[in-house]
């Protein structure tokens, strides 16, 4: 069967199996990797797409049925001059990547929940990506990655206001009392 879809802006149409599954279709049929299949039964929330800007498990959703919708991956977060998605930077600036594997449906997930409410507790954050599991060291640096996010809307960095190092301290023309001395190469008695 034909589907035709919009997928991170741009239609696209394909001759597909009526049981092809979406994450299959971006996958294997566009190329887009950045959606991960993890466990096939709806579980850990890898697969995380929009459709029509709302986040699906791409592993419930048929290929069929998407079509006629818009769909976006994490491949497309990021804005039309290449410059990341706030939440794709806060990731990076809070080490929420972790071993990636889960990276994708999180941004995903989090993405949208920002869009909805642009002011997270952390309790929200939490609600918002219970349904997707990370088997790393768990979900704390992706809820400081999804609060930076929040706190810099515009994925700018902001500039480091640290003084610049001050300049070595002048080496000591005697040393101190105590100290020792490094004997001159060729005269060991």
């Amino acid at each position: 069967m034909q589907v035709t879809m919009t997928v991170n802006g741009t239609e696209v149409t394909s001759e597909v199996e009526p049981r092809l599954l979406l994450v299959h279709f971006l996958r294997d049929h566009l190329r887009l990797t950045g959606t991960h299949w993890g466990c096939d039964t709806s579980n850990c929330g890898t697969c995380v797409v929009w459709m029509d800007g709302e986040p699906v498990k791409s592993c419930t959703v048929l290929a069929a049925m998407a079509s006629g919708h818009e769909v976006r991956t994490v491949e497309g977060l990021a804005h039309d001059d290449g410059t990341l998605d706030a939440i794709q930077q806060g990731f990076m600036q809070c080490h929420g990547l972790q071993c990636g594997f889960c990276t994708p449906g999180m941004m995903m997930t989090t993405r949208a929940l920002l869009d909805r409410n642009p002011h997270p507790s952390e309790g929200e954050i939490r609600e918002a990506i219970s349904g997707q599991i990370c088997r790393c060291t768990g979900y704390a640096t992706i809820v400081r990655s999804v609060q930076w996010a929040a706190e810099h809307p515009d994925g700018t960095v902001p500039a480091t206001t640290d003084e610049p190092a001050a300049a070595p301290a002048e080496p000591a023309t005697e040393p101190a009392a105590g100290a020792t001395q490094p004997v001159p190469a060729g005269s060991a008695s």
